[in-house]
């Protein structure tokens, strides 16, 4: 009796360890993400399933928001996962394209910084539309950043609802470990294979 007590104990044990594990890696490290629109299309499709990098800029205190240590700061390019500012109870992924004290501005689709178009590899837009063809000139606040969407004419993004604090950034998208086409037939073509893998830096 007493080494079936001492066996279950062992496994409860272990249960809660690897629990424990499981969310301190969670909270500090690695997250799994999952595209819900179309807005990064077509870099990022819908179904897609990612891991956030967590560290990529630094430790962040989970709910506080705050670095306790500070790596590097996000780039122009970099694909984020950050808490929504006008609803922390979402997460939005954008792609950085403004950084801190940049003037930023959206000329006929092109996007402007500091007066100067940039080289824009990841921005879309739909032949014919005329949804914000363009914006600003803005000034990014010290600690914030301006972020788009790379399907520029679906996208509810900083041209929108303004810029996103640094300490709301959650993470760095890493890699698309899956992918699920809702909308194929069969097995074969639901399951987007060759995504699978993708590295997004």
């Amino acid at each position: 009796m007493g080494s079936k007590k001492g066996r279950l104990r062992e496994n409860l044990e272990g249960i809660a360890v690897a629990l424990l594990l499981a969310l301190f890696i969670r909270a500090f490290f690695i997250q799994a993400y999952k595209i819900p629109s179309s807005s990064m299309e077509p870099t990022l499709l819908v179904g897609d399933h990612l891991l956030v990098l967590k560290c990529a800029y630094g430790i962040r205190i989970p709910l506080v928001g705050r670095y306790l240590l500070e790596f590097s700061r996000p780039k122009r390019g970099d694909i984020i996962v950050f808490v929504y500012p006008r609803n922390p109870k979402k997460d939005f992924i954008k792609r950085v394209m403004g950084l801190p004290g940049e003037r930023i501005q959206v000329i006929d689709r092109k996007v402007y910084v500091n007066g100067k178009p940039i080289e824009d590899p990841w921005g879309f837009w739909a032949k014919g539309a005329v949804l914000r063809p363009n914006f600003g000139p803005v000034i990014v606040p010290e600690g914030h950043y301006f972020v788009l969407g790379d399907n520029r004419d679906n996208s509810m993004d900083s041209r929108y609802w303004g810029f996103v604090p640094k300490e709301n950034i959650l993470g760095k998208a890493l890699i698309i470990y899956w992918s699920w086409n809702s909308r194929g037939e069969g097995l074969l073509e639901k399951v987007r294979w060759a995504r699978i893998g993708k590295i997004l830096w």
